[in-house]
C-alpha cells in the first residue's frame, strides 16, 4: 500500500509524499528542509508554499486551502492542518476505497503560530513520531512559558543578556509570539526576521521585535531577548554581545545532560512536535486499520503493537 524509497508514495498513485529526491509531483508537509528539497512540481498549503519559494526558490505549485477537495490519479485528496509549524499540512488520501493519511510532522497540543491540528479516522495512517519514547513528555505550555521567563529574567539579574537557539522556522517565530505576548522586546537574527514577517502575511501578530545589527553590543541589547539560529551562536555577533546566557529551545531537552551536549546554560522544552502521549492520542484517535511510522524511533511502532495496533516503523 505504501511505497518507501526516498520518500513515501501511495501505489497506484503517482503522487510522493515528502520525497527527499526531486520528484515530478510532490506534496510537501512543511517548508523544513528535512522535508522539502526541489522538486519539479508541489502540492502544498499556500502558506507552506509561500515559506517554500522563500527557502528553495520558485517552483510549480498547486495550493489547497485546508479541507478543501482535489483529485490526483483519480484519488480523492484533501489537506488537513498539522499543527506543526504555520501551513504544515497532512494530506488524506481516499483511493481505492481506503483513506490514507500522512501526518508529516505534527503536534496534538495548540500552538501560538501553527493552525491547530485535525484528526479524522482512516484505514491507513503514516505518521512521524520523532518522540516516540516514553521519557518524551513534555511540560505543559504554561510551564514551559514559566521557564523561559524565568531563564530570562534571570540572565538580566545578572547582567548578562539572554540569547535563545532556535530554529529559524518555526521554534523561533513561536519564541516571539510566546514573549511579545508577555511584553518582552526581541532582537532577532536576519533569517528569523525574513521569515516572521512571512508569517505576519498569513496574519501571525507578533509584539516588539526588531532586526538584529551585526555589530548590536550589550547596551544596545539591554532589556531585550536576542533569538538565534544555532549555527549562529559561535559567529561575532554572539561575540559581540558580550556576557550572555544560552539557553536551547528544544524538545530534547528532556534528555539527561542535553544542556551540555548543545553547551548552553540551559534546555528549554519547547517543542513544535508532538510528544510520546500526544502520538499515541492520534493513534486512538484516528482508528486506523493498519499504522506505518517515519521520521523517528523504530521502537514506537513495538508500543504501539503493544497498544493493539498492527504497526511497522519504515526506516
Amino acid at each position: 500500500m505504501i511505497e518507501h524509497d526516498g520518500g513515501l508514495r501511495v501505489e497506484g498513485t503517482s503522487l510522493w509524499l515528502d520525497a527527499t529526491r526531486a520528484r515530478d509531483r510532490c506534496f510537501v508537509s512543511h517548508a523544513h528542509s528535512d522535508h522539502a528539497v526541489r522538486h519539479r512540481r508541489i502540492i502544498a498549503s499556500p502558506q507552506t508554499a509561500r515559506l517554500y519559494e522563500h527557502r528553495l526558490g520558485k517552483t510549480v505549485t498547486e495550493t489547497y486551502a485546508y479541507h478543501i477537495p482535489f483529485e490526483v490519479d483519480g484519488a480523492t485528496c484533501r489537506l488537513l492542518p498539522a499543527g506543526h509549524i504555520l501551513g504544515s499540512s497532512q494530506i488524506l488520501i481516499e483511493h481505492g476505497g481506503r483513506r490514507v493519511i500522512y501526518t508529516g510532522d505534527c503536534r496534538m497540543q495548540e500552538s501560538l503560530t501553527a493552525e491547530t491540528i485535525a484528526v479524522e479516522p482512516c484505514d491507513v495512517l503514516v505518521m512521524e513520531c520523532t518522540f516516540g519514547r516514553p521519557h518524551y513528555v513534555f511540560p505543559e505550555p504554561a510551564e514551559v512559558a514559566r521557564r523561559l521567563c524565568r531563564f530570562i529574567e534571570g540572565a538580566w539579574d545578572e547582567g548578562r543578556t539572554p540569547v535563545l537557539l532556535a530554529y529559524a522556522l518555526g521554534k523561533s517565530q513561536e519564541a516571539m509570539k510566546l514573549l511579545g505576548d508577555r511584553g518582552y522586546a526581541c532582537v532577532v537574527a536576519e533569517p528569523i526576521f525574513h521569515i516572521a514577517r512571512i508569517y505576519e502575511e498569513f496574519g501571525v501578530r507578533f509584539g516588539r521585535y526588531e532586526l538584529l545589527d551585526p555589530g548590536l553590543d550589550a547596551d544596545g541589547a539591554a532589556g531585550k531577548v536576542v533569538i538565534l539560529p544555532p549555527h549562529l551562536r559561535r559567529t561575532q555577533i554572539s561575540e559581540d554581545l558580550g556576557l550572555c546566557r544560552t539557553a536551547m529551545l528544544t524538545g530534547w531537552a528532556m534528555d539527561r545532560g542535553c544542556r551540555f551536549r548543545y553547551r548552553v546554560d540551559e534546555a528549554i522544552p519547547l517543542s513544535d512536535h508532538a510528544d510520546f502521549q500526544e502520538l499515541i492520542a492520534l493513534v486512538r484517535q484516528a482508528r486506523p486499520a493498519k499504522v506505518y511510522t517515519v521520521h523517528g524511533f523504530s521502537d514506537f511502532a513495538k508500543h504501539l503493537r503493544l497498544l493493539g495496533f498492527d504497526a511497522v516503523h519504515l526506516g
